[in-house]
């Protein structure tokens, strides 16, 4: 195992040999010979209100109706703390605007993702309100998870340099939610307070794990969360450049690292690109956001991560395989402008919500047999 593992990352062999003593022994590298899978892409299949328009697309879900809600960054203002940005919006199976999902909700402010459970209950995540909120299908809400700031307290801004302490029972911009086979709930939290939060069905807390760092079981922004058919708590790392695997417990399973070389001039798109190191593509393979597909006929279940730079997707096998790429930074209908969340009802049919060009795209893939 590791003769291949030098000839593919020589550089990297002793931190992942490293990893694979300390996470159970069990680390997977993805694959750095892999193909481009064709696909096609449109990028006007939901359609606004007339005379609205999309802000940046943070936010995107698929319920089993093939309706679609949007979770986006709107110009509205509200009392948290000046200018407030998030709306969600449901769209039915032909792209056609139905209504607008808790207009002027206390718990948005600042949108991050949206998903839907087993049950096609719907729920956001809001960095800005510290909130995750769970709503019916109707639209009323269920639950809501954290607590925003009071707009009579004065924001001070974090120090440079010292670390965040983590309370129970609030958030610190969470950036996703994904539950496991009984119902529990498992919020990313997220950006400051580096950390799973794992709670019951009813909202009770349980228990957390992870800190600040970059060993396994730490997290450095936990960007995106899923979980597959077993119930496993797959993490976005993104900031440490992997994807980490845990049971519902919190026991690590595995570590997913994307490693696929690309040989062109990345397009950046924007200069507040965060970089891991020196160069842009040392951020090549980060997860920005991470989707797993419903098991199909054979049972088989897919796992797609997107980057920002190199702006690539990946499809992936559960146990980190990856079988090709797809796309890459650019305005383009088929390029990804800071893709933010993936929804991805079928292993062929993705929908990619992106920050920087404000839409969706529907992809339709065409893989070979090699890439399936």
């Amino acid at each position: 195992m590791t003769g291949s593992l030098r000839a593919l990352f020589p550089r990297t062999l002793p931190l992942l040999v490293g990893l694979l003593c300390l996470f159970g022994g069990d680390v997977a590298v993805a694959n750095a010979q892999v193909t481009e899978i064709k696909f096609d892409a449109k990028g006007d299949v939901l359609r606004p209100p007339a005379g609205l328009n999309f802000g940046e697309v943070t936010g995107i879900a698929v319920n089993k109706a093939k309706h679609f809600y949007v979770f986006h960054r709107s110009s509205q203002r509200s009392t948290v703390h000046g200018a407030t940005a998030a709306q969600l919006w449901e769209f039915g199976p032909d792209g056609t605007f139905i209504r607008e999902i808790g207009k002027d909700l206390y718990g948005f402010s600042f949108a991050h993702t949206v998903q839907v459970d087993k049950d096609q209950n719907i729920w956001t995540s809001d960095e800005g309100t510290n909130m995750v909120v769970k709503f019916s299908p109707a639209g009323k809400v269920l639950l809501a998870l954290g607590r925003r700031d009071e707009a009579v307290e004065e924001v001070v801004p974090h120090a440079a340099g010292a670390p965040f302490v983590p309370r129970w029972g609030v958030f610190n911009r969470p950036t996703d939610v994904t539950w496991d086979l009984d119902g529990n709930i498992f919020v990313a939290d997220g950006y400051n307070n580096s950390r799973v939060v794992k709670l019951d069905k009813h909202g009770k807390w349980l228990k957390t794990w992870g800190e600040r760092g970059s060993n396994p079981g730490q997290f450095n922004t936990l960007h995106t969360i899923a979980s597959d058919a077993k119930g496993n708590i797959y993490v976005g790392d993104r900031t440490n450049r992997r994807i980490q695997v845990f049971d519902p417990d919190g026991n690590p399973v595995r570590i997913i690292t994307i490693d696929v070389p690309f040989n062109k001039e990345p397009d950046i798109l924007s200069g507040a690109m965060p970089r891991a190191g020196a160069t842009p593509l040392s951020v090549s393979g980060a997860p920005w956001a991470i989707c797993i597909t419903p098991p199909n006929a054979q049972g088989t279940q897919y796992l797609y991560s997107v980057d920002a730079v190199p702006g690539r997707m990946y499809k992936l096998t559960l146990d980190g395989k990856v079988l090709g790429t797809l796309g890459e930074a650019g305005k383009k209908v088929g390029q990804f402008a800071w893709a933010h969340q993936i929804a991805c009802p079928s292993e062929n049919e993705l929908f990619v919500g992106e920050i920087l060009s404000w839409r969706v795209q529907k992809l339709t893939l065409h893989p070979t047999k090699d890439q399936r």
